[in-house]
């Protein structure tokens, strides 16, 4: 799947171009350079190393900015034309678009497009789109070339006054200025069978065949991939006309039945049993014994038929191997998998950091944009600002945990891509415990076959420690103070074990509206362990605009003004209070041993200490 397109936004001067493209194309996403740009979708610190990231990713790049800024940042990463992604500049008046990278990979077409929308110019320079309206190496989507690397001396040819004998059809090759003729000397053939391309014949395959695919729990990718592929080649269809990939919903978490989608590059979708059984009547080898078992006569078939629509047949009935099954049906036109079945239903489990955009880690950040459904409390959704713009939210209180990641489960088992959302690190003292403790818990095999994935996220006690100094050099450990789930005996057992081991901890959820005495009891057991001056960090609204981080002794710790949004990170017996800035900046840190252990080695002077 193709990243959204990413408008780079170096300066406000671009603002009223860059919502131009935004309306022209929603899913965008607005990426903006700190300090210079405000409320941008994704903000960046250094413009050449994320959009080299961007250009490494495959995402189509849009930069409201002079075309040598773009150069000169991607210049170190150029590599291969065949491979990179579409890189266009527009000027902040948004008069001019210029496609500088990926002409033939879609840049020439979007940058058209942008040009027509907004009313501006597209300064396209190559030979075939000025002559033919027509980027032959660049067919549209559904449409695949067999042989990219004949396009050049197929077009030079072109260019030199040759005609072309079309074989098939499409309407991008109608709709264009090509020289067709009856008895052209070159030939374009557009046919899901296999051929040879060469200079002279370009062979173009349409994306209209479905691929029902079935096999036993477990059963090895390779069998499955194997099988596809001499029915394939038996029939002589070539592989570049597969548009879908399809099975039966069961079957939406094995691993062979992915492997067959990813061998064509596509993403598998699946049918229920009561939407396969509906295809019976056109089956060629219906079974009682599927029937028992899943409920459908018929699935690689069942699959294929549902995939190509009522207009669709069967063009390969099925075909077994030991553990698997496939079968092949040809659609009227171009398969959009997108309209078809449901995919494997995802849910990423999402840590956000305690709230900057800068403390997001890229991987939360790409699943969140790829996700269709974001589940949360809603005050973590609403720190994501405009960068969820287009999704559909699902928002819950404090307190509806359970609610949550329940109907986070059950929005997947839909076939969706959902995201569940917490600030911090989502597998600390939040979400995902409760994720997998539900799927543990209950029989429900919608859930059992999801795909589930962990993003991890900067944990507020990583961010207090950040702004602190570094509290966390030795041993540390943390505890929730919150007794809702856990009996306040065991939280003091742990509390009195940590303070006679002399860890530097943690102390999450110290007090809430209910909960006003487990702090202050807290520090009279820490107070029998370790120094009265020992150093208590106050972290409150990290990574937000109210955020403030305070020192105090532990003896001075006042829980009268601690609330809910707090961390308070006690120090160990070695924890330390120093300062910067002729005095003016604090900063806590805990000795690892360095010192010591320096001291030990010999002097320069080859003199031991």
């Amino acid at each position: 799947m193709t990243p959204p397109i990413a408008i780079i936004l170096l300066n406000e001067s671009g603002r009223e171009t860059a919502e131009r493209l935004q309306a022209l194309y929603p899913e965008a996403l607005v990426h903006g350079l700190a300090g210079r740009t405000e409320g941008a979708d994704v903000t960046f610190q250094k413009a050449a190393s994320h959009i080299q990231e961007l250009f490494r990713a495959g995402t189509p790049i849009v930069g409201i900015c002079a075309s040598a800024i773009l150069i000169r940042c991607l210049a170190p990463v150029l590599r291969n034309k065949l491979v990179e992604p579409p890189v266009i500049a527009i000027g902040d008046d948004g008069q001019y678009v210029v496609p500088l990278l990926g002409g033939h990979h879609g840049a020439n077409r979007l940058a058209s497009e942008i040009a027509r929308g907004m009313a501006a110019h597209a300064a396209i320079t190559t030979a075939s789109d000025l002559n033919f309206s027509i980027a032959l190496d660049t067919p549209p989507e559904g449409l695949a070339i067999a042989n990219p690397q004949h396009v050049k001396a197929f077009v030079a040819r072109l260019l030199g006054g040759e005609k072309i004998c079309l074989e098939g059809t499409h309407d991008w090759l109608r709709d264009s200025d090509l020289p067709f003729s009856d008895n052209g000397a070159l030939s374009i053939a557009v046919t899901a069978r296999v051929g040879e391309g060469c200079e002279n014949r370009l062979l173009y395959h349409p994306r209209n065949l479905a691929l029902g695919v079935g096999c036993e729990r477990g059963t090895e990718p390779e069998e499955l991939i194997s099988l596809v592929k001499k029915t394939l080649a038996s029939e002589g269809i070539s592989p570049l006309s597969v548009g879908a990939v399809c099975s039966i919903d069961v079957k939406s978490d094995e691993p062979a039945v992915h492997a067959a989608a990813a061998h064509f590059g596509l993403t598998p979708k699946f049918f229920t049993a009561a939407e396969l059984e509906k295809e019976t009547p056109r089956l060629a080898t219906p079974s009682d014994i599927v029937f028992r078992e899943v409920g459908c006569h018929g699935v690689s078939e069942g699959a294929a038929l549902a995939a190509t629509g009522s207009a669709g047949g069967l063009r390969v009935p099925k075909r077994k191997s030991k553990r698997a099954t496939c079968a092949i049906a040809a659609a009227p036109s171009v398969i959009d998998e997108r309209k078809i079945g449901r995919i494997q239903g995802k849910l990423s489990v999402i840590g956000i950091g305690p709230g900057q955009d800068t403390w997001r880690t890229p991987e939360a950040g790409a699943l969140i944009g790829q996700a269709t459904d974001l589940v949360a409390y809603g005050l973590y959704l609403d720190l994501l600002g405009n960068s969820i713009a287009g999704k559909r939210r699902h928002d819950f209180g404090l307190g509806e945990e359970e609610k949550r990641v329940r109907s986070a489960l059950d929005l997947a088992a839909e076939g969706k891509n959902v995201a569940l959302i917490s600030s911090g690190d989502i597998g600390i003292y939040a979400m995902a415990t409760l994720v997998f403790e539900l799927i543990d818990r209950e029989e429900n095999s919608a859930w059992n076959r999801l795909d589930i994935q962990v993003a991890p996220g900067i944990s507020a006690l990583q961010a207090a420690a950040a702004r602190a100094g570094a509290p966390l050099g030795h041993d540390f450990c943390t505890i929730s103070l919150s007794d809702l789930l856990t009996p306040w005996d065991v939280i003091e057992k742990r509390i009195t074990a940590a303070a006679e081991g002399d860890f530097v901890i943690s102390f999450y959820n110290p007090v809430s509206l209910k909960r006003r005495t487990q702090l202050q009891a807290t520090k009279e057991i820490l107070l029998r362990h370790r120094p009265t001056q020992t150093p208590v960090i106050i972290a409150r609204n990290l990574g937000r605009d109210t955020e403030s981080v305070t020192f105090v002794p532990l003896i001075d710790l006042d829980p009268g003004k601690i609330d809910m949004l707090t961390l308070v990170m006690v120090g160990s017996s070695e924890s330390r209070l120093t300062s910067t800035n002729s005095g003016t900046k604090s900063w806590v840190y805990t000795p690892r041993g360095y010192s010591g252990k320096m001291a030990e080695r010999p002097q320069k002077n080859g003199t031991e200490k």
